[in-house]
């Protein structure tokens, strides 16, 4: 029997037979080994003796680590990574891992703050959802202290004991820039941009209250109160919303040379003309004989709804201007009570003049 390796040297026709095999499968070194169209290929891409059992350790050692793993599965421990894959280009890729899971919620996490913070912006800065709440609840409390027939005298006390804390905290907020973040990091949300670098709006609605309270008889002091509070608020809401859809208002008023602010629109100045009016002739028609309080208004030549309509034409209308005059630096929370109420004065002076 000639050897295999003497029947490649005397280059004589390799029979597997005559070695008493039947196929190249028999062979173990073969068996892992891409087959080619020559013998000799074959013999070089063969790995050599010493190969064999590096390659036997493996292959016990992987399936030593899926049995491991399978049990360590099975008694409620957690497996181990899975190993790389092999792709077809021949490059590994590695299997998912806790650090990219956890990687992928913190970013969504991150996602989900940054809609957070743009829906607060939008909600504090841009519509000033707790300023004009804050803005609007001092008409209701304003109500209640006039059905409760509540001295004015005292609120006004009250409310300067507040601006006694009020202006030296918003002193010391525009000279201090640790305590102008904690200020602003607590009622920050209640302020306009344009007022952190300026005297806090606050103030001037205080004031604004205390001189109407202060001068004006109660019922007038509590509608131009009201016009503050609520016709204001409505003007800002409405302009916000369809100003852009209507015309601005001219820079002064046709009849009187009194100037308009530049940035108010015809949908807002409706809006505080609207609510001005309904505010008299439900103040005035309704609350002041439910009340059964004295009332400043006295018109008895158009008594009943007549004299109503006509009031609230004029209460409109004073609201609306008053709302929309640009006085240079004056804040509006100061002087839309002053100058509302003393028109409003000055009306119910001329409508009893001339019924004298």
């Amino acid at each position: 029997m000639i050897p295999a390796n003497d029947a490649f040297q005397l280059s004589l026709k390799h029979e597997p037979n005559r070695l008493g095999l039947h196929s190249s499968a028999k062979l173990p070194f073969l068996s892992g080994a891409r087959r080619s169209q020559s013998p000799v290929s074959t013999r070089a891409t063969a790995p050599t003796s010493s190969e064999r059992p590096a390659m036997a350790t493996r292959r016990t050692s992987a399936t030593s680590n899926a049995n491991g793993n399978a049990h360590a599965a099975g008694n409620g421990h957690s497996p181990q990574q899975p190993a790389p894959t092999l792709t077809a280009n021949g490059h590994t890729t590695a299997p998912a891992t806790k650090h990219a899971r956890k990687g992928s919620r913190s970013a969504a996490k991150g996602k989900v703050a940054v809609l957070h913070r743009s829906w607060s912006e939008k909600i504090i800065h841009e519509w000033e959802i707790p300023r004009k709440v804050l803005h609007s609840s001092i008409g209701f409390l304003t109500l209640y202290l006039y059905y409760s027939r509540g001295s004015p005298e005292k609120v006004v006390v009250a409310l300067a004991s507040g601006l006694a804390v009020i202006v030296p905290c918003d002193v010391l907020r525009l000279r201090s820039t640790r305590f102008e973040r904690l200020f602003e990091g607590t009622v920050g949300f209640l302020m306009r941009e344009s007022e952190k670098k300026s005297t806090n709006g606050v103030i001037w609605y205080i004031l604004g209250v205390m001189f109407a309270l202060a001068v004006y008889p109660i019922d007038l002091a509590v509608v131009s109160i009201l016009i503050l509070s609520w016709a204001d608020t409505t003007a800002s809401t409405v302009g916000r919303l369809f100003g852009a859809r209507t015309p601005k208002l001219p820079a002064r008023l046709p009849v009187l040379p009194l100037p308009l602010a530049p940035r108010k629109s015809v949908a807002g100045f409706a809006a505080a003309t609207l609510t001005g009016a309904a505010i008299a002739i439900g103040f005035w028609g309704w609350v002041v004989p439910s009340v059964g309080a004295q009332s400043s208004w006295h018109w008895p030549e158009a008594s009943g709804w007549l004299g109503l309509g006509v009031l609230g034409v004029v209460a409109g209308l004073i609201s609306g201007v008053t709302e929309a005059l640009d006085l240079g630096n004056l804040d509006d929370n100061l002087t839309l009570p002053i100058l509302s109420g003393g028109c409003l004065w000055g009306f119910f002076k001329l409508v009893e003049a001339l019924g004298a």
